[in-house]
């Protein structure tokens, strides 16, 4: 099996683990609050990974090397990373409580893809390609189809999600500024432990928080934590050294796919035909957003 495929089979394996997790954050959602399932989430994602990152440095018996950043360094980024990662992680849950549905919530939530480059544009003042001008419009008009109602409103879960998509495009940028040179299942760590606290925080004050509910959707919250959290992201950072990063983010965009197929297999949910126009849409959107812009003769000279 050489790199490059292995690396494709990693990036589709953490795909698929994503989109799946939507169903698993769908029926957590039945047992308990948003903050408090993305608490427990959160806070399982960071002990998994420390125990990882513990057992991989006994193994290797492996002392600090030079120029290895400090821990002050991981607070630094981790802390404000964990905070947009709480924001984001809440969102999405808040929405699915509101509107259970999966290939809602994984479509509108893959707009992140299309929103990225709209950010470099407003804040680096980074050019957008035409292509990525005709993905927005696509995503827009694919979520026009998604998500409008009778009478041209929107669903509150709808924006909702909407809102979690633009913070988690908000941490791409700021993984992407300010993460360099720092270990990235350390730093994972640093961010999914402030995001539990915050969201545990959050919980106890406007939440009723149950061990017995905890109990009652405990494959979820495993799922999600051990899963989609620790092992979905260790996925994902094998195999974009093989892959490309355009190639990488294409094949990433089929959490959406499998959110909807999750959604229909394990929880029984349908769309409606304009619905799934709309998707299609978006997903369109998400994979246009990618492609790399054509060079001229004279570019290529």
């Amino acid at each position: 099996m050489n790199k490059q495929f292995r690396g494709g089979l990693y990036l589709a394996l953490a795909a698929f683990i994503w989109g799946m997790a939507f169903s698993a954050q769908s029926e957590g959602g039945k047992y308990m609050g948003p903050f408090a399932f993305t608490a427990v989430r959160s806070l399982i994602t960071f002990v998994t990974l420390m125990l990882f990152e513990l057992v991989g440095t006994r193994s290797a018996k492996r002392s600090p090397q030079a120029g290895e950043a400090p821990l002050s360094a991981y607070i630094k980024v981790g802390v404000p990373l964990g905070v947009v990662m709480f924001a984001a992680t809440a969102l999405q849950q808040l929405g699915l409580s509101i509107d259970p549905s999966t290939a809602k919530s994984g479509f509108i939530t893959a707009l992140y893809i299309v929103i990225v480059p709209l950010l470099g544009l407003l804040l680096y003042r980074k050019r957008v390609t035409p292509l990525m001008w005709v993905g927005v419009a696509l995503a827009v008009a694919g979520l026009a189809l998604l998500c409008l109602k009778e009478g041209f409103t929107v669903g509150y879960g709808d924006l909702v999600t909407l809102a979690c998509a633009v913070m988690f495009a908000i941490h791409i940028v700021a993984v992407d500024r300010f993460a360099g040179g720092l270990s990235a299942p350390r730093l994972c760590c640093v961010q999914f432990g402030v995001a539990g606290v915050l969201a545990l925080a959050v919980a106890f004050c406007v939440e009723t928080v149950r061990f017995a509910d905890m109990l009652a959707c405990w494959p979820s919250l495993l799922y999600v934590g051990v899963c989609s959290g620790a092992l979905g992201y260790t996925l994902q950072i094998a195999g974009q050294k093989y892959i490309e990063p355009t190639i990488a983010s294409l094949i990433l965009c089929l959490e959406s796919v499998f959110a909807a197929v999750g959604g229909w297999l394990l929880l029984g949910q349908t769309l409606t035909p304009r619905e799934i126009v709309g998707c299609a849409l978006m997903l369109a959107a998400c994979m246009l957003a990618q492609l790399p812009e054509k060079r001229t003769a004279h570019e290529g000279a």
